[in-house]
């Protein structure tokens, strides 16, 4: 809670915050948690600006009005839209703003969870009330938010597509700071969705409202981190598995925090472990031991391009459900070139030689030595 502010006794002043991303970045690169791409270190500049206009405005707020008779407001700093191939560091260079961010009320979330809480909002919102429940959404954001950042933002669904025109002009109009990170410009977004001619009136008014940024790295820093690694398929499940995940993990995601992260899949929740950017951790039994199917990991495969997955046992015969769920898990994230890091108790030709579909489980097998291959690893995520 902010603290309160009472007439005539000025407001402690934020620390000073020029230079600070810039620092930190210098501080990853000098640790070898990232190396320096010259595109990252621009697009860090217009971070840096808003970072400093969000915290001058939140401190020129506080004011007593007496005090803002005597101080001009901060100059206005645009939200910021910053886009680019997957693997750039458009989710590392985010969590540098928001980590750096002093203000208390931020949010930084993945696009897909904050559509489902919009959703879910404005669904209980018009059993209960008369009123414009995009405009109660609107004010219940800004009312425990001053600045939202939205990673991995993209539009593929019509409901998302027109609930976000009426609800980002709102949240603009009430002063909100937005930092989002997308593989594409806004002009690219829901390209042959239906109703798209309505949609573009939302990109055309996110290009007034946000500074649009492209990380132009050349580098994928994600093939490079995948290619580090000793292998993408870790075996067998001994006491270094689990150090093999999670090293595997903090590598991808420059040490993000795990956070839980949810898809809805024709009305129901699928829940994994850990999401960071296009980046997903889960466990066999997470995905494999519980009665998912394939429109879940479509959903999974068109979301994330690199999935983590723990603990793939040997499967024996009366496992036959766990892989039939698992070779179809496969077939997902290899068609649509997912990149897979995965531990397991055998190697993959092993995984399952008896029981009901073992001599199909061969082509599973034969994927999996083929997404460990550098050709692989090399191919373009194809979300479509």
């Amino acid at each position: 809670m902010l603290k309160k502010i009472f007439y005539g006794v000025r407001p402690e002043p934020f620390p000073a915050l020029s230079g600070l991303l810039e620092n930190r970045y210098k501080l990853q690169v000098k640790q070898n948690h990232i190396h320096y791409d010259k595109a990252q270190f621009i697009a860090l500049q217009h971070l840096q600006t808003l970072l400093d206009y969000s915290v001058a405005s939140d401190h020129y707020q506080r004011l007593p009005f007496a005090h803002k008779l005597l101080t001009s407001p901060p100059e206005v700093a645009q939200s910021v839209y910053l886009y680019g191939d997957v693997g750039r560091g458009k989710s590392m260079l985010m969590a540098l703003f928001f980590e750096a961010c002093p203000l208390i009320q931020k949010q930084r979330v993945h696009f897909n969870v904050f559509m489902l809480e919009a959703h879910a909002f404005t669904h209980q919102w018009r059993q209960h009330n008369s009123g414009d429940a995009i405009t109660a959404l609107a004010n219940k954001i800004r009312a425990s938010t001053q600045v939202l950042c939205l990673d991995e933002f993209h539009v593929t669904d019509i409901a998302d597509a027109m609930i976000l025109e009426r609800l980002f002009r709102q949240l603009f109009a009430l002063g909100l700071l937005v930092v989002i990170t997308s593989n594409r410009h806004p002009d690219e977004l829901y390209q042959g969705g239906l109703q798209r001619a309505q949609f573009l009136a939302f990109s055309e008014f996110l290009q007034t409202q946000a500074k649009i940024v492209e990380l132009a790295a050349h580098t994928d820093y994600r093939l490079m981190h995948l290619k580090t690694l000793a292998t993408t398929y870790y075996h067998p499940l001994d006491t270094h598995a689990d150090e093999f995940v999670q090293q595997s993990y903090d590598e991808l995601t420059n040490f993000a925090p795990r956070e839980a992260g949810q898809l809805q899949v024709l009305g129901r929740l699928v829940t994994l472990s850990a999401v960071h950017g296009d980046i997903a951790a889960s466990s066999f039994d997470e995905l494999c031991g519980q009665a998912l199917g394939a429109a879940d990991y479509l959903e999974i495969a068109r979301e994330f391009g690199t999935v983590i997955l723990a603990g793939i046992p040997k499967l024996s015969p009366d496992k036959r459900n766990e892989a039939k769920r698992f070779m179809t898990l496969i077939d997902a994230l290899y068609e649509h070139k997912v990149k897979l890091v995965c531990s397991a108790e055998v190697p993959a030709a092993l995984l399952y030689t008896e029981g009901d579909g073992s001599f199909e489980f061969k082509r599973t097998a034969s994927r999996l030595i083929e997404m460990q291959s550098e050709g692989y690893l090399q191919s373009k995520h194809n979300p479509d």
